[in-house]
């Protein structure tokens, strides 16, 4: 019998193929959440000259008393002359200060009579001016390569004047669900059987992740059938399968795989839930292959597939994140698998507390629902006491 992987080795067997999708382009507006393949250059200065900060008169600092006023300069309508001994111009949050001014007199600090404004409170040179560039100037780096753009990144990149982004092309996923006792939801029920949830699941999760999910037809428990699904997905970057990974009489996923040129890696890692994962190429198409029970499932996705998407989208390989927290129970020492135990997450005295759920079965898949994370236990990991430091995935920040 093979010797089991341990998680971060598995995991490191699975990323260390995988390379990031080619580029492509796409419109600003579209580029939330993708991940740039070239630095984002500034095409302008931000701001675009110095601009005032608040609305009063654009002034010289050297001269006293009253000035008076010679124009009105609203935001996007700059003053054509220039500010010479004695005068002022009106101007609005964003107006270009005009030449020769080099202050701005706050309107709350003058007294306007008619053509004549005169400062209520000291005035000093560069108030309430944004100088040209303060924020960026042209050709400074707005974006590395290789950031997942957020709003504020999407907002700084059309500050810029960029309006489309060079992107990874999002990875297509296929995802192939087998057994012949499940349905998707709202088909017929086989009798005895059950309601598969995997597909959909995954696919929202390759989704959030910036992939591109394909769901294919539930394939039965034959090697035709799943090697026929196999031929279906050549192209795709990844396949992700769920049930049959294991090597009873009826998981035949590998042999199924097989008859369509399969090269397997491994199959077996040592944790829990989630033993029996397979992983292996397809001819230019990883596989990742899931057990079938849902949340072992799931929870392998989160240790391995979220990883494999982040890498096939240009990101840095990398374990989900990991936190720490206090632990809100007692646990008793571990096996030599890694433990990934669900729990709920609350705030007690300023400090974040982990409490694992009494039942862990791999089925229950409303308990992963509502578990906030994740608690880590090492193989051969002693008994904790409440209050123990310990590791956490949160899932609550997973975005996922």
């Amino acid at each position: 019998m093979s010797a089991m992987l341990s998680v971060e080795e598995a995991r490191a067997r699975i990323l260390a193929p995988l390379r990031p999708t080619a580029a492509e382009i796409v419109p600003l507006a579209e580029a939330w959440s993708r991940v740039t393949t070239a630095p984002v250059l500034a095409r302008l200065d931000q701001p675009p000259a110095d601009v005032s900060a608040m609305d009063g008169y654009a002034l010289r600092s050297v001269d006293a008393g009253s000035r008076r006023v010679i124009g009105s300069a609203p935001a996007g309508h700059p003053f054509a002359g220039s500010v010479g001994p004695g005068e002022a111009v009106r101007l609005f949050t964003g107006s270009f200060v005009p030449e020769g001014a080099d202050t701005i007199l706050l309107q709350e600090n003058a007294t306007r009579l008619e053509d004549e404004v005169e400062p209520t409170e000291p005035v000093r040179e560069g108030l309430h001016i944004r100088r040209r560039g303060q924020d960026f100037a042209v050709g400074d780096i707005l974006v590395a390569p290789g950031t997942r753009l957020d709003a504020r990144a999407v907002g700084l990149m059309a500050a810029g004047n960029h309006a489309w982004a060079s992107v990874h092309r999002r990875p297509v996923v296929a995802i192939l669900a087998t057994g012949d006792e499940i349905a998707l939801p709202g088909d017929p029920i086989p009798p005895g059987g059950i309601v598969s949830s995997n597909a959909h699941a995954l696919a929202a999760m390759v989704r959030a992740r910036g992939g591109q999910p394909l769901v294919l037809p539930i394939a039965a428990d034959t090697r035709e059938a799943i090697a026929s699904a196999a031929a279906s997905v050549r192209g795709a970057d990844l396949l992700v399968t769920t049930g049959g990974a294991s090597v009873g009489d009826h998981d035949l996923v590998q042999p199924g795989l097989a008859e369509q040129g399969f090269v397997l890696d491994f199959w077996k890692i040592a944790m829990r839930p989630g033993k029996p994962l397979i992983a292996g190429r397809l001819g230019d198409t990883a596989v990742i292959g899931l057990p079938g029970n849902p949340v072992s499932a799931l929870v392998c996705a989160v240790l391995f597939l979220l990883p494999a998407l982040d890498v096939l989208q240009g990101l840095p390989a990398a374990p989900p994140p990991v936190s720490r927290a206090r632990l809100g129970g007692r646990l008793a020492a571990n096996d030599h698998r890694a433990d990934h135990l669900r729990a709920t997450l609350h705030i007690q005295d300023g400090v974040t507390v982990a409490t694992p759920f009494p039942r862990q079965d791999s089925s229950m898949l409303r308990v992963l629902n509502q578990a906030g994370a994740l608690i880590l236990r090492a193989p051969h990991a002693g008994a904790l006491d409440e209050g123990a430091e310990i590791d956490v995935i949160r899932l609550d920040i997973l975005g996922i």
